[in-house]
């Protein structure tokens, strides 16, 4: 009823899962990551206690493949009937599907990665998932995992149609303010394209919650200063405190460094202020 990736950070350490269903707030049920420990995907009559055994096996070095093993082994409900996807923090990724999981069912697995579903419009779903993992064309895990999602939704994605998606990333400290390992939590529970909608979701999420690339950074000297400061309604203190009071009534906040203006504060300061 469900299609997912479990995913590893490539060259990285970030952790975080995908997934898309027929079925409401998928993202309340599916998903769990643990920075620094690993990431699982609990689907088709899902067994929501693999969440946390997961990561406790997980967090005591136990490989992903015995892990998926150790959950089927102590579970002792429907086991033909559940699907599950795992990642630690190396080696390959673990899928298992059961024999008596609705059609089409099944999963790929391979280093850092884990993808699954069942009751899909057929084997291209997963196969597209990871063609799209494989051939990342964004290196921020958050993107990577969406593409993948979204490459299943095109193939045909869950054959019963479409309404919740989700999309979890965590990372040591490089959550809000980072005082979290929580980078993305973003939840779609009932929406006709669900998966478009998270793309959205996505999009505003790195607006306001990711911090700027160095690189692009403009230096808050002569025009430019000018112009900052008439459009902040000419602060007679601190351009840089002015700043950052304006954008922080903006939730622009994780985009603000002293001395500097990010590009995208720039665009969203001369939109908002004609």
């Amino acid at each position: 009823m469900t299609f997912s990736i479990v995913a590893r950070e490539p060259g990285g350490t970030a952790l975080g899962v995908a997934v898309a269903s027929k079925f409401l707030g998928a993202g309340a049920a599916v998903p769990a990551a643990l920075a620094d420990v690993g990431a699982v995907a609990t689907q088709s009559y899902a067994n929501l206690a693999y969440r946390p055994q997961a990561l406790a096996l997980l967090s005591t070095g136990v490989a992903a493949t015995e892990t998926v093993a150790a959950l089927l082994a102590a579970d002792a409900g429907p086991v033909d009937h559940r699907q599950v996807g795992v990642v630690g923090t190396d080696g390959p990724g673990a899928t298992f599907t059961g024999e008596k999981c609705h059609e089409w069912a099944g999963g790929r697995a391979g280093d850092g990665y884990a993808i699954q579903g069942n009751m899909l419009a057929g084997p291209q779903v997963v196969a597209d998932m990871e063609t799209a993992w494989l051939s990342p064309q964004d290196p921020r895990l958050a993107y990577q995992l969406l593409a993948a999602l979204r490459a299943g939704d095109l193939a045909g994605g869950d054959r019963r149609g479409r309404q919740s998606a989700a999309l979890l990333v965590v990372a040591k400290g490089m959550g809000y303010g980072g005082t979290s390992d929580v980078v993305v939590d973003l939840r779609v529970d009932d929406h006709p394209d669900p998966v478009a909608e998270l793309a959205r979701l996505m999009e505003m999420h790195t607006l306001y919650f990711e911090r700027p690339d160095p690189a692009t950074l403009l230096p808050l000297t002569g025009p430019l200063e000018a112009e900052v400061r008439k459009r902040l309604g000419d602060p007679r203190g601190s351009l840089d405190e002015a700043l950052a009071e304006w954008a922080g009534i903006e939730n622009l906040e994780e985009r603000i460094v002293p001395g500097s203006i990010d590009p995208l504060v720039l665009a969203h300061l001369r939109e908002s202020t004609g």
